[in-house]
């Protein structure tokens, strides 16, 4: 029986971890569901740990804060017209992980080997 609850545990995590790509993107129109799926990434992230949903986490977490880092950049340097590039390619890197992402947890995959 435990080893049913653990599955249900597992698929219960995939479902959020699903969830959370969602939201991330949702956020390349709404900016606001990152924050929401980063807070849910933080307050979950021991329910994953020794699963490979774990490595999906840190794939999330990661995404998130470097993400952050060159909107940043790119708002910062906005004016002097290297900004518009840096958030393109911000907006295209943020696609690629999530789609990339996605992909990995449709197949089962951990993200890192």
């Amino acid at each position: 029986m435990d080893v049913l609850s653990d599955e249900q545990r597992l698929q219960s995590a995939k479902t959020l971890t699903t969830v959370l790509y969602a939201l991330y993107a949702a956020s390349c129109l709404f900016g606001v569901t990152a924050v929401v799926a980063i807070i849910v990434n933080y307050v979950k992230r021991d329910d994953v740990l020794g699963t490979y949903l774990e490595s999906h986490f840190r794939w999330q977490i990661r995404t998130f804060w470097f993400g952050l880092l060159w909107m940043a950049v790119g708002w910062l340097t906005f004016i002097l017209l290297v900004g518009w590039l840096v958030l393109a390619a911000n907006g295209i890197w943020l696609i690629y992980r999530v789609v990339k992402g996605w992909l990995y947890l449709n197949d089962g995959k951990p993200m890192y080997p």
